[in-house]
């Protein structure tokens, strides 16, 4: 698990405000939530690249996202693995694994072990709020 120092973008309090709005700070820098089913990405079937919506990291692609029906999107597979960071979460009396993004340690959402058999196993709970999106017409490689 890595502390704080570790991350490559490091930023006061104050600059991720600046640089977030409220809601996105709220969840990215202090582990917020969306509301189910409001996300921008929920339903989102385009073909392109999810990024953390604080630093730009690749995290996820279309080809990895799922309709769960849980919410928020899902993911079976990241990546890279070394493009995150999982770490036990024990609030609000659940055990969990929060799944932080490696470059800036902004949250992102949560790992459960209820995903695809047919893939992983594993769902990437992600809150719409710290993405962005990019779709596979406007990636330049």
């Amino acid at each position: 698990m890595k502390s704080k120092y570790d991350f490559e973008i490091q930023k006061t309090e104050q600059e991720w405000k600046e640089q977030l709005s409220e809601d996105e700070f709220r969840v990215l820098r202090k582990a917020g939530t969306e509301m189910p089913g409001t996300g921008a990405y929920y339903l989102n079937d385009d073909s392109g690249n999810y990024y953390c919506k604080a630093c730009n990291n690749e995290l996820f692609t279309s080809d990895n996202k799922y309709q769960s029906g849980c919410g928020w999107p899902s993911f079976f597979d990241v990546v890279d693995e070394t493009k995150i960071i999982k770490r036990p979460d024990f609030s609000h009396d659940m055990i969990r694994t929060e799944v932080l993004c490696a470059k800036c340690g902004s949250h992102l959402g949560h790992l459960f072990e209820d995903g695809p058999t047919d893939k992983t196993g594993i769902r990437y709970c992600i809150n719409s709020i710290s993405l962005n999106f990019k779709n596979n017409e406007n990636i330049q490689e």
